[in-house]
């Protein structure tokens, strides 16, 4: 016999924890799955780890440029070109994995025990699968099953990098975002095949950590959704530092370098030549983990790209299912996931309406300086035909970034010529990814340009050149 409850959640990423605490607190009996890693890829593969190796990569390079400040480390050079060694700084990526794991496994053991502690919530261990509309199978890693059943359900499964069918493939040792992480050895030379933002964080990481670093592009650019102008900005600072980039090329096929299956080293053969490196990375995007699900058994669909369709709501077209997460394909972000749990809890314990649908996109890549956007881009401004205001303005105008001796990057910001409504704003630059924060907001409250224009903000920072960038407002031509 099936064990019954109230709500199933399946997964534990951003969006599951957080509403599996919620349902169980609102005296649901709720059931949470976890097949592997609790926290999900955010805090196992995702944000946390990653963004800890951004943050060692950034002390080296801030040690290599020392000398512009007038510190002095080993020489005084002040050559950015220098790899791992260069001026006596020497990047220990055995210790930068060790400092990783100690963060993700303090977050990931504090999920465990949220969910554990958690008011009516009970958390089972194996993989699940739907054997009906509202029943699941949990098969343990011992071989052993448990059934549950219950007439609300929420998919939580996220997703997992997508690496492409390459002749060759089966024969070399390749690298995503997850496996790149288990190094201990800084690769000789890193080629990355991609060239969005996973690619690039990655590239520039790297070659930080004292790699070389060639970035493999299909297209004819890096960050084909951004708009040109900030696409190649960040594209120029990583080039400064090193990452070299070869456009308009993608692999054909891939050998191991002496040979012989499985050793060191791949060759990657081009559409214009072949490329020999040690390490090869694959950034070519993700995929959602809806293939094992017993999806069929419930009658859930998937879309041609393997996402649970949903609506405003993140219900699916299975009556008692919701899909939260990257797994339903409306946002790829921790942050977005974890408006689906509000929007979800919202609407179904606090009796409101809220919607994915008015949702206002915003990310930041986090490149250094990062790249951080809400809205409208200029070419969709531009493609809509809205008569609008545009506004830019460079980082050198910013008082912190000349204090910090980090002018890269620019301002952008655009209006509805007619309600002033903000409808699109990106800042590449320092801190970037902080006072984006002010338009989010700004546009979240549905408030013209001008209470935004008007507002006073603190000195020195990065967001007080906000209102001075509208001041600049001029029509879009």
């Amino acid at each position: 016999m099936a064990e019954r409850f109230d709500a199933i959640v399946i997964g534990t990423g951003q969006s599951g924890p957080p509403l599996a605490v919620r349902l169980g607190a609102s005296g649901r009996r709720t059931a949470v799955i976890e097949r592997a890693l609790f926290g999900g890829t955010c805090v196992n593969v995702g944000c946390t780890p990653t963004k800890s190796y951004v943050a060692c990569a950034r002390v080296a390079h801030v040690a290599r440029h020392a000398a512009e400040f007038g510190v002095q480390i080993g020489n005084g050079s002040g050559d950015s070109s220098n790899g791992a060694s260069g001026n006596g700084v020497r990047v220990d990526l055995a210790f930068v994995k060790a400092r990783k794991e100690r963060i993700i496994g303090a977050s990931r053991e504090g999920v465990e025990h949220w969910l554990r502690t958690a008011k009516n919530v009970s958390v089972f261990q194996g993989h699940g699968r739907f054997t009906g509309a509202h029943a699941v199978r949990v098969s343990a890693r011992d071989g052993s099953t448990l059934d549950l059943e219950a007439p609300e359900i929420f998919i939580n499964t996220g997703t997992r990098a997508q690496v492409p069918p390459i002749p060759g493939i089966d024969t070399i040792r390749y690298e995503t975002n997850s496996t790149l992480l288990e190094l201990e050895v800084v690769p000789e030379h890193l080629a990355i095949v991609g060239g969005s933002y996973v690619a690039l964080e990655f590239a520039q990481m790297f070659r930080r950590f004292g790699a070389r670093v060639t970035v493999l592009v299909r297209g004819e650019r890096v960050l084909a959704r951004e708009d040109e102008d900030l696409a190649r900005a960040v594209q120029d600072v990583l080039a400064r530092e090193g990452v070299t980039f070869r456009f308009g090329v993608q692999p054909r096929s891939l050998a191991p370098l002496d040979g012989q299956q499985g050793a060191p080293g791949v060759r990657i053969q081009l559409d214009d030549g072949a490329l020999d490196a040690s390490h090869l990375l694959f950034a070519t995007g993700r995929v959602p983990n809806t293939d094992d699900l017993g999806l069929d058994a419930a009658g859930i669909e998937r879309d041609a790209h393997g996402h649970i369709p949903v609506d405003g709501q993140l219900r699916s077209k299975a009556p008692g299912v919701w899909a939260i997460g990257d797994v339903n394909g409306r946002g790829a972000f921790t942050h977005t996931s974890y408006d689906d749990f509000q929007i979800v809890a919202a609407n179904l314990l606090d009796g409101a309406q809220r919607s994915a649908d008015t949702r206002i996109p915003a990310y930041a890549v986090f490149v250094d300086p990062p790249l951080a956007r809400v809205g409208l881009s200029e070419r969709e401004v531009r493609e809509r035909g809205t008569p609008a205001l545009i506004a830019t303005m460079p980082m050198s105008r910013v008082g912190r970034a000349r204090e910090r001796g980090e002018t890269d990057g620019f301002m952008k910001a655009l209006v509805d010529a007619n309600t002033k409504q903000i409808l699109g704003a990106a800042i590449y630059g320092i801190e970037g990814d902080e006072a984006i924060h002010t338009f989010i907001d700004t546009m979240t409250a549905h408030a013209p340009y001008t209470t935004l224009q008007f507002a006073m903000h603190v000195h020195p920072t990065v967001s007080e050149l906000v209102p001075t960038l509208l001041d600049g407002l001029t029509p879009l031509k």
